[in-house]
């Protein structure tokens, strides 16, 4: 069996081919990459792939048995025709399964919403390919708080609009665990899971953090409007948009979802105090 990882040398693509390697072996691991030069530190055999091009696709697909499409980062009216570049390639390859990677969130009332709603397009366009599937949808990763943490503790809180609202995290870590079984594992196929942990609010990752490094973080909550209003400042329209709708969603409840993490991984999530020290001894 050959499994194709698209984005390999992105966080979570090299995070899935790690896990892969680990079970199957590298020789049934195929890398695919915009620039195959950055992939080269897999190990693994990169090949060129470009969301853009379907015709790098075509070739980047063959002999290819399972794909594993992760979402792309590019603005939400382009991703939907990018990953239909991959579906359509996979299809004429006879490729036999498609796993993608959607995410958890409101479809309609935050700034977040149009990325949703194009993860949302692309589930349906991997559920009528014809082929074999297992979708996952990702919950907010937990690294870029923590990666965040010196600019939290030179200001002594952690700041955004999700008030009480509750988020059910993840990690890389975690998903690329997961991942790695409903690429293998038939059992999934024409699923669909949340792949998050137990919901917290955001004073309880303060508490989490301050635990784990020894920080005296507080919480504290801001309108929607203000928050929207200091990412744009700090990160452009674009981006601190996004973040800004990210936070109005938890706020609103949309990444308070029930999990389905150990029907995918076949075990619990672990944690979010496991994962937040699994990060601290990694760095």
């Amino acid at each position: 069996m050959k499994i194709a990882v698209t984005s390999a040398n992105g966080k979570l693509g090299s995070t899935i081919v790690k896990n892969l390697i680990e079970s199957i072996g590298k020789d049934h691991v195929i890398g695919i990459a915009r620039s195959p030069e950055k992939a080269k530190h897999l190990g693994i055999e990169i090949r060129k792939g470009d969301y853009n091009s379907r015709e790098e696709f075509d070739i980047a697909l063959q002999g290819i048995d399972v794909v594993m499409l992760l979402s792309g980062m590019d603005e939400p009216d382009k991703r939907i025709q990018q990953h239909r570049n991959v579906i359509d390639a996979a299809v004429s390859n006879s490729v036999k399964k498609i796993v993608y990677t959607s995410i958890v969130g409101d479809e309609k009332n935050t700034a977040f919403s149009p990325v949703v709603q194009s993860n949302r397009k692309t589930e349906q366009d991997v559920q009528n390919s014809g082929l074999e599937y297992a979708i996952g949808r990702n919950g907010i990763y937990i690294e870029p708080d923590l990666e965040y943490l010196d600019t939290y503790i030179k200001e002594g809180e952690i700041r955004n609009c999700a008030g009480d609202g509750k988020c059910a995290y993840t990690s890389r870590a975690e998903l690329g665990y997961a991942y790695t079984k409903m690429l293998v594992e038939d059992k999934h196929n024409g699923k669909t899971y949340n792949l998050v942990g137990d919901a917290i609010s955001q004073s309880e990752l303060a508490n989490y953090i301050n635990q784990v490094f020894k920080t005296q973080l507080s919480y504290k909550s801001v309108t929607v409007q203000d928050y929207l209003s200091e990412r744009k400042a700090a990160l452009g329209d674009f981006l601190g948009t996004v973040i800004a709708g990210i936070y109005e969603g938890i706020k609103n409840g949309a990444n308070n979802v029930p999990s389905d993490f150990e029907k995918g991984a076949g075990r619990p999530h672990k944690s979010i105090l496991e994962v937040i020290r699994a990060y601290k001894n990694a760095i």
